[in-house]
């Protein structure tokens, strides 16, 4: 504590973001980052991109980066909005659509945790929707006075998915409310809302490079909304960074776009991935939540201590994530790796169930 902090600084509980240690041989499969490079086509680009031109400012807009995202999401140029990843295009969004509201935000009680901090930061008053039982996100829990609307679809740490049918009903059930759609896992198994921006001005869906793209070290984000959506977030932005991405950022994820057949591999891979290891993980005992994300979401067989078994595994070197909140706290999220990552991770398993 400092007293040289304000009053804000003092009451703020920040994020914790996934452990990054210094571990010889270390298995990584905590922090949903992709276990493959991206395309060779991205490298290029930025090589190229590397350059005299790095003296100058980037382009404010990135507006041929906006185009390309619009061509991908069969919109326009108008209807998108980019940033330095996606975790900064939601903290705009809280910013622009939910402070000062006379009713609370709502999201789910077991979601991506830093919402409420961005609740804390931005001073946006906020209530907690509980998960049903089995963990599942019910949008008909949310059919009350609000403010806003915020969830991950699918949903982080659970993975579960929603129905557009049901972000639809949602969407008409709350017109004079801004919905945002937190998409970063859409491309592991389910369908995105992008497709009712035009026809539902109060949506908004945020999406990221990080995940599916392979793009986790550039930082780009971006949001699909209506144009007045996508100006409230500039207003927002211009007031704070008008340089949100550089240019290696902006050549690097246009470059991604230009390569959907790689993109797409990497996705089914991490989907035939997911599928295997649920069934490997099931026949140890764990209890595994039906994901449509690039991680799995289980609990620990019966007598089996999560935090203990998080312990034991970081001392053979792989890191998985635990959460100590109610509820989960018997769970593990562990972010699919390669091929071999994810057999050493259910070979250790056995092995230490087995002691």
């Amino acid at each position: 504590m400092s007293r040289f902090w304000s009053q804000l600084v003092h009451q703020l509980t920040p994020y914790v973001p996934g452990e990054q240690p210094k571990i010889a041989d270390l298995i990584k499969l905590n922090t949903n980052e992709s276990p493959y490079g991206p395309s060779p086509k991205v490298l290029e680009a930025i090589h190229k991109a590397t350059n005299d031109s790095l003296r100058l400012y980037p382009d404010p807009q990135g507006l041929e980066l906006k185009k390309a995202l619009a061509n991908y999401c069969n919109l326009d140029a108008e209807n998108i909005f980019v940033g330095n990843g996606s975790d900064e295009v939601l903290a705009l969004a809280f910013q622009a659509f939910f402070r000062q509201q006379t009713q609370p935000l709502l999201f789910p009680d077991i979601t991506y945790s830093f919402y409420p901090v961005y609740c804390q930061l931005y001073e946006v008053e906020y209530q907690q929707i509980p998960l049903d039982e089995d963990l599942s996100l019910q949008l008909k829990d949310y059919n009350r006075p609000n403010g806003g609307i915020i969830f991950p679809n699918p949903n982080a740490p659970t993975g579960k998915a929603l129905p557009l049918s049901d972000i639809r009903q949602l969407l008409t059930n709350n017109p004079d409310s801004v919905v945002l759609v937190d998409e970063a896992y859409v491309d592991f198994g389910t369908e995105s809302a992008a497709c009712l921006v035009k026809e539902f001005p109060n949506l908004l869906v945020t999406q990221t490079f990080s995940k599916s793209w392979a793009l986790a070290g550039l930082r780009v984000g971006f949001a699909v909304g209506s144009p007045e959506l996508i100006e409230g977030l500039n207003r927002v932005k211009d007031s704070f960074n008008s340089y949100p991405l550089d240019r290696l950022a902006l050549a690097g994820a246009q470059a991604a776009l230009e390569d959907l057949d790689y993109y797409r591999k990497l996705c089914q891979q991490i989907i035939d991935s997911r599928e295997e290891l649920t069934r490997q993980l099931e026949e140890l005992g764990f209890q595994v939540q039906p994901s449509k994300a690039n991680f799995v979401f289980a609990r620990t067989p019966d007598g089996v201590d999560a935090t203990q078994l998080t312990a034991q595994l970081r001392e053979k070197a792989l890191l998985v994530r635990h959460f100590s909140k109610p509820r989960i706290n018997q769970y593990l999220r562990i972010t699919l790796g390669t091929q071999e990552q994810n057999q050493k991770l259910v070979q250790t398993l056995k092995n230490l169930l087995q002691t």
